[in-house]
């Protein structure tokens, strides 16, 4: 009778480990995950996770920890935690990682929440984590052996990941070996108290004041891009209302060989973060005969301070709704340089490009960070690019709507095309998702906030 008692205690000892006490009878939270780093070595992991409560108790996320196990890599630095994006708000999640031994795994990131994250009730999920971790000296990481790890591009519950409420394990299976030392905290979670700049372009025309005093400048006189002999018009760069909102308006003329063009730019202090503006482009012109080769822009960019200097960058939004470059029709292009020599032409650089209309009011983000760029366009990327291609150095912030040398259809009438941006906004040394960047601007408007900046 004993022996049986005891092999009873040591299996409901076991079966403990999968299971809640009566304490959390009720509590029943699986783990969802899916990865966006799906290589067999990576700069940076990214678990993604997503909590669904399938219990009868609403279960305060404060109380919830999940934990994803791996193996560490050598030589062994430490590693760094960030909240990309998250439902919840990335302030209301934390990251931080401990060690095991005598397992399959010999750490682990274990990611909270504080209050207000909320609750989880039942039949709910919490939305996306999207996570991500990096060694210190942003050396690889060889995640293909990590037992939490699964190539996995699509949410599914996974047992490798374990979520607890307190010390009861609710979800999933450890990997086993001794108990978890106390954990470092290790994070690097978004600033959301960093520096940025934001704004809503609320000035009474190219001639206000502060326009300069705020660091920028409505172009005027000669030079390129455009056709040969253009002008920079600073008096067509108007700031009326459009669509409930203030607006800045670049309108650009030409008569078949004259042309006035627009430009309004940012000192050069930006480099790594998130860009992001809301542009409204166009198909045709406002009046006159359509069909002139016009780029409408949102770029970046370092001078060339002499042919393929190698300090040289940029990072172009260019939308050509008449086509140019060898392209037919609509085109938008995404293209990111490493130098270029004006003659004879020589281009180093990388693009993508969407064969569409863009008419309208469109969101464009692109994120400069760990060696890449990437680049969207109303939440959906479009563009990836890194390698030799990232910039090495401080740029400025640029819109420009000019012609194509070359581009400029026969008529002699007189014809005029508009891009209108609604706003601007950088964060300094942050990665935020499109949907994170709306949430800031629409922040400062209800603040009534119209300008701001420390970068």
């Amino acid at each position: 009778m004993r022996a049986l008692l005891a092999a009873s205690c040591a299996a409901l000892a076991v079966a403990a480990l999968a299971v809640a006490p009566n304490a959390f009878a009720a509590d029943a939270i699986t783990a969802q995950y899916r990865t966006s780093a799906s290589g067999a070595t990576t700069d940076q992991a990214e678990p993604w996770f997503k909590l669904v409560n399938s219990g009868s108790t609403s279960v305060p996320l404060s109380d919830v920890k999940i934990r994803y196990y791996f193996k560490s890599d050598t030589p062994d630095v430490g590693y760094r935690f960030a909240c990309s994006w998250a439902v919840r708000g990335c302030g209301n999640v934390t990251g931080q990682f401990g060690t095991l031994t005598g397992g399959p795994a010999d750490r682990y990131l274990e990611v909270g929440f504080t209050s207000g994250a909320g609750s989880l009730n039942p039949g709910a999920d919490s939305g996306d984590l999207q996570l991500r971790f990096y060694r210190t000296n942003w050396g690889p990481i060889a995640q293909s052996d990590d037992y939490s790890f699964r190539n996995q591009s699509s949410y599914s519950a996974w047992n490798n990941i374990t979520v607890y409420r307190g010390s009861t394990l609710l979800w999933g299976t450890p990997p086993g070996g001794s108990p978890p030392t106390t954990t470092t905290t290790t994070t690097t979670a978004p600033n959301p108290n960093g520096p940025k700049l934001f704004d809503d372009f609320s000035y009474n025309n190219s001639s206000d004041s502060r326009i300069g005093q705020r660091g920028w400048t409505v172009r005027s006189g000669g030079g390129g891009p455009g056709v040969p002999g253009a002008e920079w018009d600073a008096s067509r760069v108007t700031f009326p209302t459009v669509d409930g909102q203030k607006v800045m308006r670049l309108d650009s003329w030409n008569n078949g060989s004259a042309a006035k063009q627009t430009e309004m730019y940012h000192q050069r202090k930006f480099f790594e973060g998130t860009y992001a503006s809301r542009v409204k482009f166009s198909d045709a012109p406002v009046f006159g005969p359509d069909g002139d080769h016009v780029v409408q822009t949102f770029f970046t960019i370092t001078p060339l301070d002499a042919p393929m200097a190698p300090n040289y960058g940029e990072i172009d939004f260019e939308y050509l709704p008449n086509g140019g470059w060898g392209e037919p029709a609509n085109v938008m292009f995404e293209t990111t340089w490493e130098t270029y020599q004006n003659e004879p032409w020589v281009a180093d650089n990388i693009h993508n490009e969407q064969r569409q209309s863009y008419h309208g009011w469109h969101d464009l983000v692109f994120q400069v960070a760990n060696g890449r760029v990437k680049y969207y366009i109303d939440g959906n990327l479009v563009a990836d690019h890194g390698d030799k291609y990232y910039p090495e150095t401080p740029m400025s912030i640029n819109f420009n709507l000019w012609f194509i040398s070359g581009g400029l259809q026969g008529s002699s009438a007189e014809r005029a095309y508009q891009q209108e941006v609604d706003y601007v906004y950088f964060a300094k040394d942050q990665v935020l998702s499109p949907a994170q960047v709306r949430t800031a601007v629409q922040d400062y408007r209800n603040a009534g906030v119209t300008h701001t900046d420390n970068v």
